[in-house]
């Protein structure tokens, strides 16, 4: 047995990558909504740890994400295939592929929606900074980053999901 069989690719197909394991972090209400969404995690299959890379599937009806903010991760999307709607708290912008779009941490809020009848292909990258927090604004949600790396959900007055 060789050290080759532990080490992460040097190289692969990015659709052929796995897709994540778990559709999404968010509680319910929230989870079900995130069925339209396939990602598959790039960079952790190549052991990145200061910033994560999506391949990400919407299907027809689905969204990126809740409408949504972070307080110290920047976020970029780059529009592969398809024509999503980037929905922001300033208004909404028709992307279609070459496109790309990228927000700074307290930024504005955002999130995809797919309201064609075709797949929209995108990747999107954000850093991993440790002590961010996600801010829903038409939702009853709170998001804080453990230092564990994953994500605690509760209401906006504090009480667990």
């Amino acid at each position: 047995m060789g050290d080759t069989e532990n080490r992460a690719p040097l190289a692969i197909a990015a659709a052929e990558a796995p897709l994540r394991t778990k559709p999404s972090n968010y509680p319910e209400p929230f989870f079900s909504r995130m069925a339209r969404r396939d990602k598959r995690p790039l960079g952790d299959l190549f052991g990145l740890k200061n910033f994560g890379v999506n391949l990400t599937t919407l299907h027809p009806g689905g969204e990126s994400a809740l409408l949504h903010l972070h307080s110290r991760q920047d976020e970029f999307v780059y529009i592969l295939e398809g024509k999503p709607t980037l929905v922001t708290d300033a208004g909404e912008i028709a992307l279609h592929p070459g496109m790309c779009a990228g927000f700074p941490a307290q930024g504005i809020a955002h999130h995809l929606v797919n309201r064609t009848d075709a797949n929209v292909v995108y990747l999107e990258i954000g850093d991993r900074t440790p002590g961010d927090e996600g801010s829903y604004p038409q939702d009853d949600l709170k998001a804080a980053l453990s230092s564990d790396g994953t994500w605690a959900f509760t209401h906006k007055d504090g009480t667990p999901y």
